[in-house]
């Protein structure tokens, strides 16, 4: 049971991180930081298409994360 738990953490941890960096940055440099305060203040509109795909696919993968972190330190 250990050895699939680390195997399946393994497998998370590698999408997750292909996921985090398939994503588009939320603000650009400088200019975006200057601007995100007033996107938060103001509202932004939700992300579209894929951006919101992969959004729901990394909350996913990040929950799974900490179920098998909890599973591996369990069996340990």
């Amino acid at each position: 049971m250990y050895v699939a738990a680390v195997t399946l953490l393994i497998i998370v941890c590698i999408g997750l991180i292909t996921l985090v960096l398939l994503q588009s940055g939320k603000s650009a440099g400088l200019s975006g930081s200057i601007s995100g305060g007033a996107e938060q203040l103001f509202g932004k509109q939700k992300a579209r298409g894929i951006d919101a795909v992969l959004h729901r696919i990394t909350v996913v993968l990040a929950v799974l994360f900490f179920v098998f972190t909890i599973a591996v330190a369990y069996f340990i």
